[in-house]
């Protein structure tokens, strides 16, 4: 088996029985963008790959820590010496650790600057539909304005200006979808609209108003 393979059958099912924002979809739109940035940056492809297929595996044991679990994961996976030298799997470990948005500090390798930054996914629409998903999680029994205005908050908090999210690497296909998630934050109107057509469709079914 080779290592494309053991990730594809051993790692990526695990993603099966997270929540909806951090599926197996999740975890190989993440290293899609990690191949590309790794290309654009000189990096390591191999290492790019494994590190954006292990870099929510934490979330199994929960939320808060996943990051470090993640890389804990990483490393207790023997199967990986086959590929990857100690030095190089204490890197891919940093570069998991490194990758969550909330970090105060920046990554400290290339590498975790590429899994954070390609982990940022930031297409407007998905990243509503993934903050009202959560908000659902956190309070199963709300009503939508509950979780709009959990959402709202949160989408404030994390992508408005000022937030606590950042571009490392300042790729240009983040940096314009950020631009246009902001407007779409300021503009609470159309906020409310798309957070609507998420809650219409996943929650009964009904056809939703159009985005825009």
């Amino acid at each position: 088996m080779d290592l494309k393979q053991y990730i594809e059958q051993e790692i990526l099912p695990q993603y099966d029985a997270f929540d909806g924002g951090h599926k197996r979809d999740h975890a190989e739109a993440v290293i899609r963008e990690s191949l590309i940035l790794a290309r654009e940056h000189g990096a390591d492809e191999q290492m790019a790959y494994v590190i954006a297929a292990y870099h929510d595996l934490g979330l199994r044991f929960d939320r808060e820590t996943h990051h470090i679990r993640s890389g804990e994961i990483l490393m207790a996976d023997s199967n990986l010496r086959q590929w990857f030298t100690e030095e190089q799997l204490l890197v891919m470990r940093d570069a998991i650790e490194d990758h969550r948005a909330s970090g105060k500090n920046p990554p400290r390798t290339l590498y975790g600057a590429i899994v954070a930054e390609a982990d940022r996914q930031i297409i407007p629409e998905t990243v509503i539909a993934r903050t009202m998903a959560y908000s659902a999680k956190l309070y199963p029994d709300g009503d939508f304005e509950t979780l709009y205005a959990r959402s709202r908050e949160h989408l404030l908090e994390k992508y408005a200006e000022g937030g606590y999210m950042r571009l490392w690497l300042n790729s240009e296909r983040n940096v314009r979808s950020l631009e246009t998630l902001r407007a779409i934050i300021r503009d609470e109107p159309r906020l409310r609209t798309l957070c609507e057509k998420w809650y219409l469709t996943v929650t009964n079914g009904a056809s939703p108003k159009p985005p825009f």
